[in-house]
């Protein structure tokens, strides 16, 4: 499958956005873990799809938009896709821990296959990962990276 990506400069660091034939393939900050190989990729700075969606994560980390409005590419395991849609629902300003997805997906034993789901997360920002927390609240990893973490939920409301 050919995919094709622009590398966006946004004032947390570089950000990859990617697509295909389908849709929006993944968002990715530049380096972060599990982070694409761009390598076969062709770079289109002016394809539509990744236009729009540099649009609006620049107006998202500006602060001038709350939600987005992009098709995504159908991607991961049925269980990865499940925690990602749980991700999905958690509003700006609110926080979820790994054990409430879970719960949420009727298996409260697998709050470590969440993390591990959470973590493979192809679209940051999109599918708000950020927004998944430790047990007792504690900012617990994020691909990206901490300080990206903590910018995010600052600048959503939901960390003072």
């Amino acid at each position: 499958m050919l995919l094709c990506h622009t590398t966006l400069s946004t004032p947390l660091g570089p950000v990859i956005i990617a697509a295909g034939e389908s849709g929006l393939a993944g968002i990715w900050f530049s380096g972060q873990k599990h982070g694409p190989d761009t390598r076969n990729w062709v770079r289109e700075d002016h394809h539509p799809l990744l236009k729009k969606a540099a649009t609006q994560v620049l107006a998202y980390l500006n602060g001038t938009a709350t939600d987005f409005d992009l098709p995504r590419m159908e991607t991961g395991t049925e269980f990865q896709r499940q925690v990602w849609k749980q991700i999905s629902c958690i509003r700006r300003g609110q926080v979820r821990t790994y054990a409430e997805i879970a719960r949420a997906l009727g298996r409260p034993q697998a709050a470590r296959a969440v993390g591990a789901a959470v973590g493979r997360n192809p679209w940051l920002l999109l599918v708000p990962c950020h927004r998944v927390v430790g047990q007792d609240g504690q900012l617990t990893g994020y691909a990206a990276g901490l300080e990206r973490k903590q910018h995010l939920l600052r600048m959503e409301g939901a960390l003072h």
